[in-house]
């Protein structure tokens, strides 16, 4: 697969994956200006950040969800559009000179890449993160077929 890629005056080129990082820290500082109102969703809802990646048998989702309780986080699937919804109570504060974590109810919605088996779904906590494991379904799986002569 072929990456995209920017090119200079001088021919010299630039994978477009360079930017992601850029994309990354402008979203940050959205969040840090605006506070509740960036990246919001439905009524007031928030959208916590995320990354998708893929192996062989299948799709991994790693949510941040720092301070979150298992039980206050929510996962459903439906076909192929993944749902992680939940609160994160904002703490007691004696005297708070900054907020900068977000509080309150967070929806993440995302459509996975290919057909799944919805029924070995499984998800995990630890430290702040939230992963969920898709595993593909048996036709979505690449297969080798061998070349006879």
């Amino acid at each position: 697969m072929a990456l995209l890629a920017l090119r200079r005056r001088g021919g010299e080129t630039i994978p477009a994956r360079e930017f992601e990082d850029v994309y990354d820290r402008l979203g940050q500082l959205m969040n840090a200006a605006l506070g509740e109102f960036a990246e919001e969703g439905p009524v007031g809802t928030w959208a916590p950040m995320a990354d998708m990646s893929e192996t062989e048998d299948s799709y991994v989702v790693e949510v941040d969800v720092p301070g979150a309780r298992k039980d206050q986080i929510d996962v459903q699937l439906s076909e192929r559009e993944l749902i992680v919804s939940g609160e994160i109570e904002e703490r007691e504060s004696l005297r708070r000179h900054r907020k900068m974590r977000r509080t309150g109810r967070f929806e993440l919605r995302t459509l996975l890449p290919g057909e799944v088996d919805a029924e070995r779904v499984e998800a995990h906590l630890s430290e702040g993160v939230l992963t969920i494991t898709v595993p593909k379904a048996a036709a979505a799986k690449p297969r080798h077929i061998e070349v006879s002569a």
